[in-house]
């Protein structure tokens, strides 16, 4: 069946309507960043970019690292921006915009955000890497598709009744990387953990300025939880929704998060460029590993 106008919308050039993107323009491998500029950041390292393009927040730069096709794309903040980028992606690879129809055989993608993050957990030294075992939603987003099939009730559960979460708040999403990612970024040099992904940067974490939060003690509710070794070690804005759009579509993700803050200690890392940087190049060459 013919996918309608108004739900796959497609630029007079027949690119992706945000992204403006055509299917040659992307590599089965992509890496997000957040930040536009910290495209450049990790394609510097690139032998070639043979593509660029951008529209609003939504960068892209193509090109080969080591023999190894790669794209970078930048997401803006938030999972209510990688909604976009992860369905408009899918769309490029598994959808034939000629017919409108989705193709009867599927491409998986790999994805792997490289992001900066905040830990929760005193143990975890800032500039340390952290890969997402896990991504939680406390946002709400994924909310909006059906996650019964891949989400985790049990730990979403024991979460729930241990944090003594708000029924006027969407309830936990607890969806897991991809193995096989996992299995290729993981080192000495990686923490692993469960990674939670706010819905925005100040009183969804936590932090006051000049607003009262609705639950003063929950930032400690959550660096307490504990189900069978797992704690949450990190705060951020997206990997959640990566984890679980991908794991829906059928794509791989893996989430790499250099840690710049500790939480927990009130710290804060004193050249973060460098640990962006030391974390960009170090999971390029496990990607050509």
């Amino acid at each position: 069946m013919s996918i309608k106008n108004s739900e796959l919308i497609l630029n007079p050039d027949g690119s992706i309507y945000h992204l403006h993107l055509k299917p040659s323009d992307i590599a089965d491998t992509i890496i997000f960043v957040g930040d536009q500029d910290r495209v450049a950041e990790v394609t510097k390292h690139f032998d070639t970019v043979d593509f660029e393009t951008q529209s609003r927040e939504f960068k892209t730069q193509t090109g080969s690292y080591k023999g190894k096709r790669l794209s970078v794309i930048s997401t803006g903040i938030g999972s209510d921006n990688i909604d976009i980028v992860i369905n408009e992606l899918d769309a490029l690879v598994n959808i034939d915009f000629e017919t409108r129809e989705i193709k009867a055989r599927k491409t998986s993608l790999s994805i792997i955000r490289i992001g900066t993050s905040g830990a929760l957990q005193p143990d975890i030294d800032v500039d340390s890497f952290v890969l997402s075992r896990y991504g939680m939603d406390i946002n709400g987003m994924l909310q909006s598709y059906k996650v019964d099939a891949i989400k985790h009730a049990d730990i979403e559960n024991a979460f729930v009744s241990h944090t003594q979460w708000s029924p006027q708040k969407p309830y936990p999403v607890i969806i897991k990387n991809s193995q096989t990612l996992e299995d290729l970024l993981k080192s000495d040099q990686t923490i692993f953990g469960m990674t939670a992904t706010c819905g925005g940067f100040y009183g969804p974490q936590g932090r006051v300025l000049r607003l009262e939060l609705q639950d003063e003690s929950l930032n400690h509710k959550m660096d307490s939880f504990d189900y069978k070794g797992l704690k949450v070690t990190n705060f951020e804005m997206e990997t959640s929704a990566i984890y679980g759009l991908s794991k829906l579509l059928g794509h791989k993700a893996c989430s790499m998060n250099a840690i710049l803050a500790n939480r927990a200690l009130g710290l804060f890392s004193k050249n973060p460029q460098a640990t962006i940087d030391k974390l960009i190049t170090y999971t390029l060459n496990k990607l050509v590993s």
